[in-house]
């Protein structure tokens, strides 16, 4: 295997790629790119074919980015080839949760004001994995009046600069797309 930086218009998607990304999905991605870094490089072959890392081909583009770091796999038949594509993306789906470390974990990144969104996890999610922790708690939606305004922006920089913006005068914000 051989690391290599790739220029995104060389890359060559799937044709019969089976996965799907939405244009949320491809946010989160992209979000997640620009929160850490490009970690996870594209798999392709030695003509520029993807083999897997489509999503982050995707979020790549929308972010503007001119290179991506790939990993060249030319060891692979026709054959295995194609069974990797959809083996990279069932086998990670069949993986399960420890909830209460879950729990713990996403617990300790929101206590430090983490955006817990960046993680892929969607807020029914979010609200499922602390349901226990929140029935133990008093509810204050009674007695403590909040406040929310939603502020739309033209594109995505200028979200992003928003949001910036008023997370460093101190509001909570949370980020959200429709």
């Amino acid at each position: 295997m051989k690391y290599q930086q790739v220029a995104v218009d060389k890359l060559i998607p799937y044709a019969n790629n089976a996965r799907t990304h939405s244009d949320e999905q491809v946010t989160q991605i992209a979000s997640s790119i620009r929160e850490f870094g490009f970690i996870n490089p594209i798999i392709i072959d030695d003509k520029n074919n993807v083999i897997a890392g489509h999503g982050r081909l995707l979020a790549s583009k929308k972010l503007g980015l001119k290179e991506v770091p790939t990993v060249l796999v030319d060891h692979l038949t026709d054959t295995q080839r194609k069974a990797y594509v959809l083996a990279d993306n069932q086998l990670a789906l069949n993986a399960g949760w420890d909830d209460e470390l879950l729990k713990l974990e996403l617990a300790q990144l929101d206590d430090v004001g983490f955006d817990l969104e960046l993680l892929g996890f969607d807020l029914k999610a979010l609200d499922d994995v602390f349901q226990n922790e929140n029935e133990d708690k008093t509810d204050l939606s009674d007695s403590e009046t909040k406040y929310q305004i939603i502020i739309k922006c033209e594109n995505e920089i200028e979200q992003e600069n928003t949001y910036e913006y008023l997370t460093q005068k101190g509001y909570s914000c949370q980020v959200s797309t429709y």
